[in-house]
């Protein structure tokens, strides 16, 4: 017997583009909600975005499993009046239009609470839909540069600033956030103003920096926002901070990659029982054994710990990975062979947890993330296959008709 998943019987309407939105659309289509997908006639613009084919990208297919894609034209009074009657029939309200066009098209919060008021309205905005920057058009670089997320860890090349790994971090996060939102707000229906939502990148950009984002005034003086816009003006600049936060890095000698006799591992040492264990597999003392702070980072001790990370390095690079991540396993230290994002198609502990899935398209099988969510015991296989363009539109017409 096929097991309920929790969202069976709840209808959300996505009117998402790009990452952000679809996103947090297909966390809710793994959950088991009927997710339609409202595409502009050109479909979502993450469908041409390095195509191999008319239509179909890896970007898209990333994003979009488990959905009905129907197309709507907003932008005449037909398609919104379609669009109003669907918005009639839904549990749920998500997109990231911009604040204007929100209006326009009648998927701003009062025009969705005129329609349906007991429908869950999530927007996720760029910057937020307040203040002088709401109105302004902005996507995950753009969030990432104004939060500082950019210059979190100094990384660039040729001296210009640039996302770690590539990585749409805002973007995902606000997804992430967007879902937990519409979740609370299916949850607390029926509670006065519990129905609306709004997630930003600019929120999520600083959310993935909440243990930096703190000033304490008696520790840090006055906030120096002004004197860092100042200082951090020219290329060597960035040279200047990228190597003070590598120095910074250069003295922890337990929470680091190091370069094994055939690639790269991690140690992962949180607490003083892990740091005595990965000193004893490689045959040395903890220097600050009994002190279950982590080691010191003041001037005091800084010889220390650099002497400690070089006889770390010289020890590690005479076995290989394997040898050394097995030891440290063995003996309760967390850590990791480092691997390409592509290996873990084919890893063991990735597709036993079901986080790689396959799915029949006409291009062929096409393997991409699984559902983030084991329901049960079990993990949820797709239920569709990412969507063409439209493909769901005359199914859905035919159930408003009936």
């Amino acid at each position: 017997m096929k097991a309920r998943l929790p969202l069976e019987g709840i209808r959300v309407l996505e009117y998402a583009q790009y990452v952000a939105g679809p996103f947090a659309g297909m966390l809710l289509a793994d959950l088991g909600a009927d997710v339609i997908k409202i595409e502009p006639p050109t479909g979502d613009a993450w469908r041409h975005y390095e195509p191999f084919a008319e239509g179909e990208s890896r970007y898209f297919y990333a994003l979009n499993r488990n959905k009905r894609s129907v197309v709507l034209d907003l932008k005449d009074e037909e398609g919104i009046r379609a669009s109003t009657s669907l918005i009639r029939t839904a549990d749920v309200v998500l997109h990231n239009v911009p604040p204007d066009r929100a209006r326009r098209f009648a998927l701003d919060r009062e025009s969705v609470r005129d329609a349906n008021p007991a429908a869950v309205w999530c927007c996720v905005s760029a910057l937020g839909s307040d203040g002088p920057e709401a109105e302004l058009t902005a996507f995950d670089l753009v969030a990432q540069a104004l939060s500082g997320l950019l210059l979190a860890d100094a990384r660039g090349s040729d001296s210009v600033p640039e996302r770690a790994g590539g990585i749409a971090m805002a973007d995902f996060t606000a997804g992430l956030l967007a879902a937990i939102a519409v979740l609370s707000g299916l949850l607390g229906r029926g509670c006065d103003g519990a129905g609306g939502f709004e997630i930003s990148l600019l929120g999520a950009a600083l959310a993935v920096q909440a243990q930096r984002f703190v000033s304490v005034e008696a520790l840090d003086g006055a906030p120096r926002g002004g004197r860092h816009r100042r200082a951090l003006a020219t290329s060597e600049d960035l040279e200047q901070l990228a190597r003070a936060r590598r120095a910074h890095d250069e003295l922890e000698p337990y929470y680091r990659a190091y370069l094994a006799a055939d690639g790269f591992l991690v140690l992962a040492c949180l607490h003083e029982g892990q740091r005595v264990a990965a000193c004893a597999v490689l045959g040395l003392e903890d220097p600050w054994a009994g002190n279950p702070q982590a080691p010191p980072a003041n001037a005091a001790e800084r010889a220390r710990r650099l002497a400690l990370v070089a006889e770390f390095e010289r020890r590690i690079a005479t076995e290989t990975a394997d040898h050394w991540v097995q030891r440290f396993r063995a003996a309760g230290v967390p850590s990791s062979e480092v691997r390409l994002l592509e290996e873990l198609f084919e890893h063991d502990q990735a597709t036993a947890n079901g986080l790689v899935h396959t799915l029949e398209h006409g291009v062929g099988p096409v393997k991409l993330l699984g559902s983030l969510f084991k329901i049960d015991g079990l993990v949820t296989p797709p239920r569709r296959a990412i969507p063409a363009l439209g493909e769901h539109t005359d199914e859905v017409i035919r159930e408003l008709e009936r």
